[in-house]
């Protein structure tokens, strides 16, 4: 398993996940999945536990509702969610943490489609990254390695000298399953969870700073 001892170690690049990582999309996530959790017989407060991190189709599909087509249902909450911005915003310090970074050390790997992690950032003004990687480009979503991976084969690095930034448990597994490290904001959690990884409320107490010449890493601001 990946070591917690991030702050000071020297990474060759940043992986962010994005809803809960870098923004707060909390309150669209809660009105339009928990609309749709109550139209198909689900408890909301339990169903909105097993949302984050994960590809829309791939939360459906799980359920195996009866009669529900994962994929279709997937395309229609997009189009409610692409519409709904009110309230998403930046984790505290998350933007001037990225601007701190060298452009081509980072980038996005997201659950989401392009065109709604787009219009989320845009809400949030989170800079667009050179490398964005969306859950649509990939096989097999989180907790499947498979987006990190790309990811950093998309910057040029080695995915062991990388450090991932996550909120969910799916997204931790797919970091783990990569080879890199792992940073969890919990900020968006209301209930924490158990990790052994190093662990941050948000960004406003770090910052980046060049470690051994080449290497990048988080130090305490």
């Amino acid at each position: 398993m990946s070591s917690p001892n991030v702050p000071g170690k020297a990474y060759d690049a940043f992986l962010f996940d994005m809803d809960g990582t870098l923004l707060n999309s909390i309150a669209v996530v809660e009105r339009i999945w928990g609309d749709w959790a109550k139209d198909h017989g689900l408890e909301p407060e339990v169903f909105l536990k097993t949302v984050h991190g994960v590809r829309a189709s791939d939360t459906i599909r799980q359920l195996a509702l009866p009669g529900v087509d994962p994929v279709l249902e997937a395309k229609k909450l997009l189009i409610e969610e692409m519409e709904d911005v009110d309230g998403i915003v930046q984790i505290p310090g998350a933007i001037r943490f990225l601007n701190g970074i060298p452009a081509d050390r980072w980038a996005i790997v997201t659950s989401a489609p392009f065109e709604l992690a787009k219009r989320r950032m845009a809400a949030a003004g989170i800079p667009m990254p050179k490398v964005l990687v969306t859950g649509e480009e990939v096989q097999a979503g989180k907790p499947s390695p498979e987006c990190y991976l790309l990811g950093a084969s998309r910057l040029g690095v080695d995915p062991k000298r990388c450090l991932v930034f996550e909120d969910a448990v799916a997204g931790i597994l797919a970091g783990e399953a990569a080879g890199a490290d792992v940073t969890v904001i919990t900020t968006t959690h209301a209930t924490p969870f158990q990790t052994p990884h190093f662990s941050i409320a948000d960004y406003e107490a770090w910052t980046v700073k060049t470690i051994g010449g080449i290497g990048i890493g988080i130090v305490g601001a």
